[in-house]
Formats: structure tokens, C-alpha cells, sequence
């Protein structure tokens, strides 16, 4: 099906381009979504008669996407999960928890402005994008972590590996101490039991 883009679209085109698409991608995404009109002869003049119009308010959409992306990229958002020790989540993360997560942080961000390469299904940072305008995005990096303390640290650098094996030496230093602890008591239990030694018998002299 051929259509006019009313707006960028990313791997189409730009705004006024005639393309060829699949019929259920217009008709399904594309056109309800006004991202796209049927190239009929009528619905192009339309086009060219509002073109300087749709340009002019494209340009101050683009604007004020820029002004928030130019605050939003960059910003890092804890969202705090349930996960296996070895860092597999309970289920994922999806777009509107990312786009809860920035709106909690004080940006103004809709879950169809999320763009997940892939689900999120791991503890770590991730990095996901937003797009603000058809021509301008922001990048975000969710802090998926079990705690803000392991947030915390993760943020610092140190992986779900890292954290974990720290948490293994601490412990195996603990028991260590622990073990250490009662062969310490057990010795001085020992020493307390032990018989006195006899006093020294007097000489043969000392008896005269």
C-alpha cells in the first residue's frame, strides 16, 4: 500500500515522502496513529496545501522534545525487583515500568515513548531509549536491582558476579572467624582442666 508520512518515521522516511508499505502495517499502526495517510490523489493536495503548517508545528514539537530530551538523557532511574541469586528477574521489566520509574523522578515520559531493544530480564544497568519526538530521543539507563542498596553499588560499577562473590567471601570470612572463635574457647577450656602440677618434693637436706 502506498501512504504519505505525516511525520518521520524511522527506516520509512521523512515527512511528505510517498512509500510503499504492508497493507496491515498502515492500516493497523501507520494511519490510526496519524503517523500516515493513504496516498490518494485527494489526501495528497491536502498534504501540500497544509505542508507549511505541518512543518511549522513539527518544528515546535522538535523544540520542545529537545528541551526535555537535553534534561532527560543521561538520567539513571532505580527500578527495584525480585531475582534469583544469579540475577535472572521474576518475570521483566517493561516500557511502562521504565516510563513510571522517570515519571516518579519528575519527567514527563509515556510508556509508547519506550523503546525496548529487548525485554529486560536480568539485574544490572540497562540502557533504553526514548523517543520524544520522531526526530529526537533521549537515552536512560534503568538500575534494575533486588534493593537501593544493591542499586546503589551496581551504579558504583560492580556487577550482580561482583556483589555476589564479595557476599560469598564475607560469609566464608565469618565462618572462618567463627571456627577460629571456638578453637580459641576450646583451648582455654583446655588449659583450665589440666591438673596442677605437684609441688616439688623437699630434699633430703631440707628434711634433716
Amino acid at each position: 500500500m502506498q501512504i504519505i508520512l505525516m511525520e518521520r518515521v524511522a527506516k520509512l522516511g521523512q515527512m511528505g515522502d510517498v512509500v510503499t508499505v504492508k497493507e496491515g502495517y498502515a492500516r493497523n499502526f501507520l494511519i490510526p496513529t496519524g503517523k500516515a495517510m493513504r496516498a490518494s490523489e485527494q489526501n495528497i493536495k491536502m498534504f501540500d496545501a497544509q505542508k507549511a503548517q505541518l512543518e511549522a508545528r513539527n518544528l515546535e514539537t522538535k523544540k520542545e522534545a529537545e528541551d526535555m530530551a537535553s534534561r532527560l538523557d543521561g538520567e539513571s532511574f532505580i527500578v527495584i525487583r525480585s531475582a534469583s541469586d544469579a540475577g535472572a528477574l521474576y518475570g521483566s521489566v517493561t516500557t511502562r515500568d521504565a516510563a513510571e520509574a522517570a515519571t516518579e523522578a519528575g519527567f514527563t515520559v509515556d510508556k509508547k515513548q519506550v523503546v525496548l531493544q529487548a525485554p529486560i530480564k536480568d539485574l544490572g544497568l540497562h540502557n533504553v531509549t526514548v523517543q520524544m519526538h520522531p526526530e529526537v530521543e533521549a537515552t536512560v539507563t534503568l538500575n534494575v536491582a533486588r534493593s537501593p542498596e544493591e542499586a546503589e553499588l551496581q551504579a558504583s560499577g560492580k556487577s550482580i558476579q561482583e556483589l555476589a562473590a564479595e557476599e560469598e567471601a564475607a560469609a566464608e570470612f565469618e565462618i572462618q572467624e567463627l571456627f577460629d572463635d571456638i578453637g580459641a574457647a576450646q583451648l582455654d577450656d583446655m588449659d583450665d582442666d589440666a591438673p596442677a602440677a605437684p609441688a616439688a618434693e623437699a630434699s633430703d637436706e631440707d628434711e634433716q
